[in-house]
């Protein structure tokens, strides 16, 4: 969560960014309750967002991250239609199966866990949502945060992803004074008791 806040405070380009856990975690949107994960904290290491939406569980998923500065053309479309041509790009690389499709409207809500609520745009497999993301727009720029929970994806897929997204790409390592800025605010903010337990 902090290497996505220092990317989007310091990138002048947009980038994408695939990672994943070290143990069984969940992640909970800005604006959910500690209350409703609290539960879990014996078997998950838990995390608030700084994007919103709901409850992920992580640890078998496949976590990526797109961040568009404020500069890039695309960070200015409404945050929707971003979200539908990452969610496309995703339908794009899983084409091999048929039944792989955009989600056209929103479910009715069912549970704080965001798997268990499609909304528009998010990706489905033969009905059942299979990748959902959330968002958080600055004045730096646009922060997308995805999970994919679906066991059939290639080795292949991290790449064609990107491809998907832009066909120009290079693959970079995060520098020094990236991670410097990650370990600052997780130590200020994404690790406190204050930021996990505000609401």
């Amino acid at each position: 969560m902090a290497v996505d806040e220092a990317l989007l405070q310091t990138v002048t380009t947009p980038v994408l960014r695939f990672y994943g856990w070290r143990q069984p975690s969940l992640s909970f949107g800005y604006f959910g309750r500690f209350a409703e994960v609290a539960a879990e904290a014996k078997q998950r290491e838990l995390v608030r967002r700084w994007t919103g939406g709901g409850i992920v569980l992580h640890g078998e998923d496949f976590t990526y991250s797109l961040i568009l500065p404020r500069v890039d053309l695309v960070a200015l479309l409404p945050p929707q239609d971003i979200y539908r041509q990452i969610h496309g790009a995703i339908q794009t690389v899983l084409a091999r199966d048929s039944e792989v499709a955009l989600a056209e409207q929103d479910a009715p809500k069912v549970s704080e866990a965001c798997f268990a609520n499609a909304v528009t745009a998010d990706v489905l497999v033969r009905g059942r949502k299979i990748a959902g993301a959330a968002q958080r727009r600055t004045r730096a720029g646009l922060l997308h945060q995805g999970s994919i929970q679906f066991a059939g994806l290639p080795p292949s897929f991290p790449d064609a992803f990107a491809k998907a997204l832009c066909t120009n790409f290079v693959v970079l390592e995060l520098s020094p004074q990236l991670l410097r800025r990650a370990q600052e605010l997780a130590e200020a903010k994404y690790g406190t008791c204050d930021w996990l337990r505000q609401r």
